[in-house]
């Protein structure tokens, strides 16, 4: 049986789950394909989806789940955003709602952000969310409240 899903700490959104042979799926507007409904993949979605229509982040700058190297291990970061120079600028996180938000989570997101070097770092299991800056010369975050708009970053 596939994931129930349950409410977030984030708004609703009308997405289109389908059931197929005992399983949900999610359609993944900036994938424009269907994903099996995992707990993480619940979060992820919503998470796109309040970065395009509450953050204004444009969805044409948004990659899923792409590849990257670590320690000659292959990893994936859930979501990379770029700027209007390809330049990456924010590796974020998701975790299943269950995952709690600790420091070995948001070491892990900061590994992996170690190989992109973005300037902008976020973990979430869509109850709690964590925002920070990086500094790389200092090697520090600055840990912040609210996620800026997408033109304010």
């Amino acid at each position: 049986m596939s994931f129930i899903p349950t409410a977030l700490n984030l708004p609703q959104y009308p997405f289109k789950i389908t059931l197929k042979e005992s399983r949900y799926f999610i359609f993944d507007e900036v994938r424009k394909k269907h994903l099996i409904l995992t707990p993480e993949e619940w979060v992820r979605q919503h998470f796109i989806q309040f970065l395009i229509l509450e953050k204004k982040f444009p969805k044409s700058l948004i990659q899923i789940e792409g590849g990257l190297s670590l320690n000659k291990l292959q990893k994936r970061t859930d979501i990379v955003i770029f700027n209007t120079h390809g330049e990456r600028i924010m590796v974020i996180e998701c975790k299943a709602p269950a995952v709690k938000i600790s420091q070995a989570t948001f070491d892990q997101a900061a590994r992996y952000n170690s190989v992109h070097k973005t300037r902008w770092l976020v973990v979430t299991n869509g109850l709690m969310h964590c925002y920070a800056t990086i500094d790389h010369k200092e090697e520090r975050f600055v840990f912040i409240k609210d996620l800026p708009e997408y033109q304010f970053l």
